[in-house]
């Protein structure tokens, strides 16, 4: 479960360090993004961070156990948000279906990895916090 979160992060991670780093050619270099508006060098930027913090909650809560949970349900409810917007495009006929198979390894297919791991991380945290000796070896 782990690997699987850090990974999502760090592809994240990669995702927005292209986005910062070179909104431009990252505009033009992922299919279907100049269909979505005219080029917006501040608007990439602002969600080049927003997938640097997805990516840094993900890394975060690869590596501690306590703070899975919140982290990732976080990453998972942006990620998420991000996905049902794609949907909801081609639901007001912004963009063909075809976009929502286009986009489904990189947009949708995170969200659903994302959520998943979040609602076992929820679930495997409730299940410490309700047996008090391993609660306590939790927060040691």
């Amino acid at each position: 479960m782990t690997s699987a979160g850090a990974l999502i992060g760090l592809l994240a991670i990669g995702n927005a360090i292209a986005m910062l780093v070179d909104p431009v050619n990252w505009y033009f270099a992922v299919p279907g993004v100049t269909g979505t508006g005219p080029y917006n060098a501040h608007f990439l930027r602002d969600i080049g961070l927003i997938f640097l913090g997805v990516g840094a909650a993900m890394i975060v809560g690869a590596a501690r156990r306590a703070a899975r949970p919140w982290l990732w349900s976080a990453a998972a409810l942006w990620l998420s948000g991000h996905a049902l917007f794609h949907f909801w495009e081609v639901a007001v006929g912004i963009c063909g279906p075809s976009s929502l198979v286009r986009d489904f390894p990189a947009v949708t297919l995170p969200a659903i990895l994302t959520a998943a791991l979040a609602v076992r991380a929820v679930w495997a945290g409730s299940a410490v916090d309700d047996h008090p000796a391993i609660g306590v070896q939790h927060l040691a």
